[in-house]
């Protein structure tokens, strides 16, 4: 066994309750008095059995009330919640790959942004039956963004990268009415169906939701991650680091946080720039250290190395240090909490984008124009704010761990390639990986995502499972927070599968195709990997999503967005694990619905369990149920 140790989630907490202690001398607000604050919950509300979309109410469903005053009863009232959320969820993720196709549109051998990856922009031109021959590469950039632009309000036909899904779930799709047509439509549509006086019927609510979900991760999604790459460059395997310790205190400390990487490559990039690190160090610092938290640090991670100081409960903390001079803030996932925050400190809180705009920040707006001349003033201000640091206030926790990342779909096919070079398609094969569930030598995969969520002690369920998973031979792949939980505690460093915690058939394909047991591939957008991976392994394999020994599960999921994940997850063929309940257990119909009536359209549903131990058991017994039904 070698040297190498795990970090444990109690010496995450004892590094918070470090930092909080700080905070308290400077009278700071925190997540967890703020929950203690606000519990217990509205019961109302969580059961989703609240209607507010009509001025009438609100109407809450009681027992002595089992209408609201329209008529309409839980289950219909329910279903428009449930829905409502899902819309939300694909809106956001869907509007964060436009803004990826508005920046490629902007693209230009001299300008801000440029095509780091002309290989893929080919093959997803052809993919689109877009003309590349004899054309100049920013000129067939545009003409792929524009037809990417389109799929938000195309008036005809359904989203161009459903084709990518293996044939039987195409054909799902097409028999239960849920292939989602142009982005936002469905969005749109959503919130029509659930205005008062339209919908109530928990089926067509869930089928919408579904069809929502889809439009979010094979159109939205999908366009913001393949796009990213294209720009960025397509994620290959990176090693860099995780944790708190990551902030360095003799540097100007630039945390960049949310999920856009337009805004975080640039600031990259100028902290970079050594006329920026000369004058950190004319201002006496001895560098800049830039560190991410949430999505964005995903995406500066596996494209660039940046460590990866925390995931989203983590954000507070990277203030507490004392030691950050500025956090750089793009769209989602941020808390408002920080600019009240970062007045107790001298962190300076800089909002870049109009869409997610907060009160005690500094906001200089971010655009595909003035990118260079704002990333410069960015990493400028935050050097010229080094001096103003309270160094009595300063305490950096000396913790953190060695990560491989940036496992795209790309980066794993060159991985397995790396143990047997067997082409099926233009990228190559997922058979090496077929072969070993097959063989028995891994029992499946779990497809870990999601959030932190206070209701679950945080990061303790996905450390805590993939623990469990990676025991009995079950291979993660992980995106969002849960890659950065595990990050963190040290199961991306390669080394972990020489301790007892790896079962001997993950070790072997590990040892086998130099990978972690853990593989990263990306941010939350970057889910739509993930079902380019099952779809494709489908396809060599002659299986049906539904029947490979793969689930998904979002042990501590919080967002709309999550539920829009869930959404298209399920609805490409995946068992979905969840730790804590939708909005949806207030009604029977809507609940029965998620957790086992969509089967009969999807091949798929929801398991909630709140006992995180039991959550692993009932994974491992749909895997090993599919095992069986393979006759493998």
């Amino acid at each position: 066994m070698s040297e190498f140790k795990l970090t444990t989630v109690e010496e995450f907490e004892a590094a918070t309750e470090r930092l909080l202690e700080t905070g308290a001398k400077v009278g700071a607000d925190s997540w967890q008095m703020r929950v203690k604050n606000q519990t217990p919950h509205c019961k109302f509300g969580e059961s989703g059995a609240c209607c507010k979309i009509c001025s009438m109410g609100p109407c809450r469903i009681t027992a002595k009330a089992p209408r609201g005053i329209c008529g309409c009863d839980v289950h219909g009232i329910v279903g428009r919640n449930f829905l409502r959320f899902t819309a939300g969820g694909a809106a956001t993720h869907s509007d964060h790959g436009r803004e990826i196709c508005h920046t490629l549109y902007e693209t230009s051998a001299d300008g801000n942004y440029k095509v780091k990856d002309p290989e893929k922009l080919i093959r997803i031109a052809k993919e689109w039956d877009i003309e590349t021959e004899g054309k100049d590469i920013y000129d067939l950039a545009h003409e792929v963004a524009e037809t990417g632009l389109m799929e938000y309000g195309k008036p005809f036909g359904h989203q161009r990268f459903l084709k990518r899904a293996d044939k039987h779930t195409q054909e799902i799709w097409e028999r239960e009415e849920i292939a989602p047509r142009a982005i936002d439509r469905e969005v749109s549509c959503s919130l029509h169906m659930s205005h008062v006086g339209c919908s109530s019927k928990p089926e067509a609510l869930v089928r919408q939701a579904l069809r929502a979900g889809l439009s979010d991760g094979w159109g939205g999604s999908m366009m913001g991650t393949e796009f990213s790459d294209v720009l960025f460059g397509t994620p290959r395997e990176m090693e860099t680091e995780a944790n708190l310790g990551v902030m360095v205190e003799e540097n100007v400390n630039i945390v960049v946080h949310g999920h856009d990487p337009s805004l975080s490559e640039m600031i990259c990039e100028y902290a970079e720039d050594p006329e920026m690190i000369a004058y950190a160090k004319e201002k006496g610092a001895q560098g800049i250290t830039v560190s991410g938290v949430c999505c964005t640090s995903n995406e500066v991670a596996m494209r660039r190395g940046i460590p990866m100081a925390g995931n989203y409960l983590q954000q507070e903390n990277v203030v507490l240090t004392g030691a950050c001079e500025a956090i750089v803030v793009d769209v989602q996932c941020i808390f408002p909490a920080l600019g009240p925050l970062s007045k107790c400190f001298h962190t300076k809180f800089i909002t870049t984008s109009p869409i997610a705009q907060m009160p005690e920040s500094e906001f200089i707006r971010f655009n595909s124009h003035t990118a260079g001349e704002n990333a410069k003033a960015i990493v400028k201000a935050a050097i010229e704010n080094f001096q103003n640091r309270k160094k009595e206030l300063v305490h950096i926790p000396q913790m953190k761990q060695k990560a491989s990342v940036g496992y795209s779909y790309e980066e794993i096919i060159r991985k397995l390639d790396g143990v047997t070079n067997s082409q099926v398609d233009d990228l190559g094969t997922t058979m090496p990986l077929v072969d070993c569930v097959k063989s028995g030598v891994l029992r499946g995969a779990v497809a870990m995502v999601g959030c932190n969520n206070p209701k679950v002690r945080p990061d303790a369920a996905h450390i805590e499972l993939m623990k469990k998973l990676l025991k009995n031979d079950i291979i993660l792949v992980l995106s969002g927070c849960s890659a950065q939980a595990a990050a963190r505690a040290g199961l991306m460093d390669k080394e972990v599968i020489y301790t007892d915690i790896v079962g001997a058939g993950v070790r072997r394909v590990c040892e086998l195709a130099d990978i972690p047991p853990v593989l990263h591939m990306g941010s939350c957008v970057d889910i739509s990997r993930m079902m380019i991976l099952a779809s494709n392994i489908a396809k060599h394999s002659g299986w049906t999503v539904s029947q490979i020994p793969l689930v998904g599960c979002a042990p501590e999921w919080m967002s709309e967005k999550a539920v829009s994940i869930g959404n298209y997850v399920v609805s490409t063929g995946i068992d979905t694990y969840l730790g804590v309940e939708p909005y949806a257990y207030g009604s029977s119909e809507v609940d029965g619905l998620l957790k086992g009536g969509i089967k009969d359209w999807v091949e798929a549903c929801y398991t909630v369990e709140k006992d995180i131990d039991k959550l692993g058991d009932l994974m491992i017994e749909r895997i090993e149920e599919k095992r069986v039904a393979l006759g493998i």
